[in-house]
């Protein structure tokens, strides 16, 4: 083989390992997603069956006071309540993908009656969701800085504190301190014509309530991989140089942090979501929490199950960012 051969070989051999990457990496989100869908399949179904274990129907808890059995029967009928549960779920669960989410016992279109909620619970979510990241990459890497000092060791005992408080108690606080005795805020969120919050604080308490549980769990996770990492033969050398602390963190340490970082705060969008359901029926936020209570008391199936799905279908987008960041940061084993 001649030297220009040699070389043309060579070349032509330079994107063969970005493109086995690139289909690696393809091929296993698509096999994590294929399983993720199953799991939501698999949720689906349970909760077909345990709304059908509990006591009561839609039929009946949606019926008008001093409606007769025949009444009631009738209603039954209308919904296909009268039908085994595990056909109604293959109905229901055959229609998802055209985006129909069903009829509510109330005779609603499911997708018409989250349409409005679904959007005020996005930006409610999404907000806290941007608050946790940010304050706990702060917190946690402010702690990394300064290890056994005292700024650690206050960050370590109010990050623990923090998480171990559940949303209804933060929200029952901020409701004293930022309402009943300074009477900064409503203790009610109050909604415009369109049906949304009426100002940016009526944000502010339903934020805090679920943002201060999260940042409290993601800070100890930062602060944690972080010491991981500090631990490194490349951050001890880069320490070793004399390099300055910030650096050593951000541009040494904290890449390595990703990949933990990205599982715990994708941990949290589930954690997020279902605080919503508190916070949003404790500062009567319009939001999908809401519908949901009501749903669940009248056993409406659709609307329950339409919640779940739409719910699942978030975290599983948020936990596919999560595994590309793994596998940017790791490397995809072909």
């Amino acid at each position: 083989m001649t030297g220009s051969g040699a070389l043309e070989d060579t070349t032509r051999s330079v994107p063969e390992p970005a493109v086995r990457r690139a289909v690696g990496l393809a091929a296993r989100l698509a096999a994590v997603l294929a399983k993720r869908v199953a799991l939501l399949v698999v949720l689906l179904a349970v909760v077909f069956a345990a709304i059908e274990l509990l006591p009561g129907d839609a039929a009946s808890a949606t019926s008008e006071r001093g409606e007769g059995a025949a009444g009631v029967a009738a209603r039954r009928r209308l919904l296909g309540l009268d039908r085994p549960v595990w056909e109604r779920f293959r109905d229901w669960l055959t229609a998802l993908p055209t985006g129909d989410l069903g009829t509510s016992a109330r005779g609603e279109r499911v997708s018409d009656l989250l349409s409005a909620p679904l959007p005020n619970t996005l930006l409610l979510g999404s907000t806290a969701f941007v608050l946790t990241v940010l304050a706990a990459l702060a917190l946690g890497t402010w702690a990394a800085a300064r290890p056994k000092g005292v700024v650690d060791r206050v960050v370590d005992l109010t990050s623990t504190a923090a998480f171990a408080l559940p949303e209804f108690v933060v929200a029952v606080g901020l409701l004293l301190v930022l309402s009943l005795w300074t009477g900064w805020l409503p203790a009610a969120t109050v909604t415009g014509a369109d049906g949304t919050p009426a100002g940016w604080h009526m944000l502010v308490m339903p934020v805090l309530a679920l943002t201060v549980p999260q940042t409290g769990w993601n800070t100890r996770i930062v602060r944690g991989a972080l010491a991981d990492q500090a631990a490194t033969p490349h951050v001890a050398a880069a320490r070793l140089d004399g390099l300055p602390t910030r650096q050593v963190l951000l541009r040494h340490a904290l890449p390595g942090a990703w990949p933990a970082i990205a599982t715990g705060v994708a941990t949290s969008t589930g954690m997020l979501l279902g605080g919503t359901v508190v916070v949003e029926t404790l500062f009567n936020y319009p939001g999908i929490g809401t519908v949901l209570a009501g749903a669940v008391a009248d056993r409406d199936t659709p609307v329950i199950a339409a919640v779940v799905a739409c719910s699942a279908a978030l975290i599983t987008v948020v936990l596919l960012l999560a595994d590309l960041i793994r596998a940017r940061t790791l490397g995809v084993r072909a």
